[in-house]
């Protein structure tokens, strides 16, 4: 295809797919007695998925924009469906019924004091050159969940929009009942932002994304390069998914066609009650420009070509937003591989295919790599290999406006997932070269293990070029606990379809992507030109991705003992609790941290003597390997979280003030940080008696 735009450099090590010969398949694989037939057909996998097969998918993928529940968000559905029957996998379009907001009008206006007009948008995003962003079917900028109203107040400034801006605001006496807040995108999630304002009273925000954070300050704004042109827009969910994430009606239930109304209704909801509104920095500017009051402090200046200032004096602005809300319906995509020996055990593989507007990184980079994967599982069928446990590969729908589609397949298929052995998530498969992955402890080192066993484009494994760029601050998830000295796998917070599967009921599960500079997420440039400019031009990563998705899938399926990690695990809950009890002191709460402590060093010692049971079985596999998943169950709390119950893990929760970063020992840091003795006392408690069971049934290891 020939595109009037500037090209862009492409490295040299994506020039052409890697041949597909693996790196040197190793003697030895945690899980395994023997692994030397696994080894052979890991080999025939990987010279499956095919790089030109899956930009062709990509291009498809991404050729109209699809919002949830629109009719050509079901055209992917059909064709993903499609491919999973092609591959041999038993599918099913599975829809749902859903609350979703669709924007009918989105307004904004800014006046000088004395009158004067400022800015009239959110105006059309558009570079010179791009061949998608007039479609007529790109939809205006709006965030999902957003309230609808007219309003009109004062424009205040608050930074990132996360809890101490907001903190430095009221203690300078900025009150904000009434006022329009102004922040940037970035640092935390932006329903967050809204959660906050919404909380000190504001009536509206704006989210803007400033060019120090993703546009030119960065480099080259697109179609020059990779960052965010002055015209880009960050769509995005507003939802209050650290409260719950899913149908906003039906917490904990799934929301399927046949749901009674009655059941829908839930007073508590996950939704703002006021405006969020996403503009441009190009529409931000005049309103910034515009500002008076304080001089911002130099953490809070951006990098537009002017001093900042906090406001309230010198603009007014007036906010439109008239949502459309309905209960519409979404369709996820399941193909199954039912497993010879233990078809109960389930290995899911997800990703979700809907867009803000035509996704070619967030998510269909994910799409495309994850129906490669589903090629190479699919060539092993045809050759007579079938999985020891069920392979479940999955389509999301809605993931954008709530991570709907996924939480509700897991509310559905609940009880069924107490025998799930992983869940294995790809979102933002390949935005550039750089291989990075977060999963629970017990999972970081299978992660690195399937690393070592895929080439990248390099010619080296997937591994040597991450350990080779661990220093280069590329992890997608930040981790918590200090460094081993091996490459670096992130924690599991929010922000994709783990979620449910983690928080929710308590699967292991990893996350994968392949990082790189871009600057136009959720934005009508995150398209296939920008993809094939910037990205991967070769779409020799989507290989990539594509064969480590699988590999982690078909090595998990056929396993002889599952490889969880408990001493890893062991390891990193320990130095979570240290740093609980430095940040407690430092914040003057008074806690007992020794029988938590005392609890946390008998899983250890419990997870100890399980891997050398692991290393070394001898008894029954089937019960030793329903004994380690049992391990990870033993971490999720039926009560839940204090004040946001869906989220039942004791270990791994999005932060209330982040949301999608993962806060640790949630009910304890967050009862710290809220200084709250008693709650901090309790969940500490709750803690305690997890890593006792969690001791206790590791415990029973033969």
């Amino acid at each position: 295809m020939c595109l009037s735009l500037v090209p862009f450099p492409v490295p040299a090590q994506a020039a052409a797919a890697p041949a597909a010969a693996p790196a040197a398949t190793p003697s030895t694989v945690f899980g395994y007695a023997d692994f030397s037939r696994q080894g052979k057909l890991e080999t025939k996998f990987l010279a499956v998925p095919d790089a030109k097969a899956a930009g062709e998918d990509l291009k498809t993928l991404t050729a109209e924009p699809h919002m949830a529940g629109t009719p050509e968000d079901r055209k992917t559905a059909e064709f993903v469906a499609q491919k999973f029957r092609a591959a041999g996998l038993e599918t099913e379009i599975v829809p749902y019924k859903v609350l979703m907001n669709q924007p009918k009008v989105v307004k904004v206006e800014a006046f000088a004091t004395d009158g004067k007009p400022l800015m009239s948008g959110p105006r059309p995003e558009e570079v010179p050159g791009d061949p998608f962003d007039k479609n007529a079917r790109v939809v205006m900028p709006f965030n999902g969940s957003s309230g609808s109203g007219d309003v009109t107040g004062e424009v205040v400034y608050a930074n990132y929009g996360r809890l101490e801006d907001f903190d430095h605001l009221a203690a300078e006496h900025v009150d904000l009942h009434g006022k329009i807040v102004i922040v940037r995108y970035g640092q935390n999630f932006r329903g967050v932002k809204v959660y906050i304002a919404e909380q000190r009273g504001a009536a509206g925000v704006l989210i803007y994304s400033d060019p120090q954070d993703d546009g030119y300050f960065k480099g080259d704004a697109y179609p020059e390069g990779p960052w965010r042109p002055d015209s880009g827009v960050q769509r995005g969910s507003v939802q209050y998914l650290f409260k719950y994430p899913g149908d906003p009606e039906t917490p904990g239930v799934a929301s399927t066609p046949d749901l009674a109304d009655s059941r829908r209704v839930n007073p508590e909801g996950n939704q703002p009650h006021i405006i969020s509104i996403p503009i441009s920095y190009r529409d931000a500017e005049p309103i910034l420009r515009a500002l008076k009051g304080a001089s911002v402090p130099q953490t809070w200046q951006g990098a537009l070509p002017f001093r900042y200032h906090v406001g309230p004096a010198g603009v007014k602005a007036h906010l439109v937003s008239d949502q459309d809300y309905e209960r519409r319906t979404i369709w996820d995509v399941v193909g199954k591989i039912k497993g010879t020996d233990a078809p109960d055990e389930l290995v899911v593989v997800g990703n979700h295919r809907d867009a803000w507007v035509y996704g070619a990184v967030d998510p269909n980079s994910g799409t495309a790599a994850m129906l490669e994967s589903v090629h190479g599982v699919g060539a092993l069928l045809k050759d007579g290999w079938k999985p020891k446990r069920t392979i479940v590969f999955a389509s999301w729908d809605a993931e954008e406006e709530g991570l709907i589609g996924s939480t509700e397949w897991v509310e559905q298929h609940a009880q069924q997932l107490e025998h799930a052995v992983a869940y294995f998530n790809v979102d933002v498969a390949v935005s550039g070269p750089n291989f990075s992955a977060a999963a629970v402890p017990s999972l970081k080192q299978f992660v690195r293990q399937v690393a070592q066993a895929v080439p990248s484009p390099s010619g080296e494994s997937v591994y040597d070029v991450w350990r080779n760029h661990k220093s280069e601050p590329n992890e997608h998830r930040p981790a918590n606990a200090p460094s081993d000295g091996d490459v670096r796998v992130g924690d599991l917070g929010s922000g994709s379809d783990f979620t449910p599967f983690l928080q929710h009921v308590g699967v292991p599960s990893t996350d994968i992507g392949s990082g790189g500079p871009y600057g136009v997420y959720h934005s009508v440039f995150d398209n296939y030109a920008w993809y094939t400019m910037n990205a991967d031009p070769h779409f020799a990563y989507l290989q990539e991705m594509a064969r480590v998705l699988g590999v982690e899938a078909i090595r998990m399926a056929d396993t002889d003992v599952l490889p969880y990690d408990y001493a890893a695990y062991a390891h990193e809950i320990t130095s979570y609790l240290d740093s609980a009890k430095k940040k407690a002191g430092d914040a003057k709460v008074t806690l007992d941290f020794g029988p938590a402590l005392a609890a946390a060093d008998r899983f250890a010692k419990a997870a100890q003597k399980a891997r050398d049971v692991e290393n070394h079985p001898a008894g029954d596999l089937a019960k030793l390997n329903d004994t380690l998943r049992a391990t990870e169950a033993a971490f999720v709390d039926k009560a839940g979280l204090p004040n946001r119950t869906w989220y039942k893990h004791t270990i791994y929760a999005p932060g209330e003030y982040t949301g999608y970063a993962a806060v640790v020992i949630p009910g304890v840091n967050e009862a710290i940080e809220a200084k709250d003795a008693a709650r901090a006392a309790q969940q500490l408690g709750v803690l305690t008696q997890c890593l006792d069971r969690a001791a206790q049934t590791l415990g029973e290891a033969r």
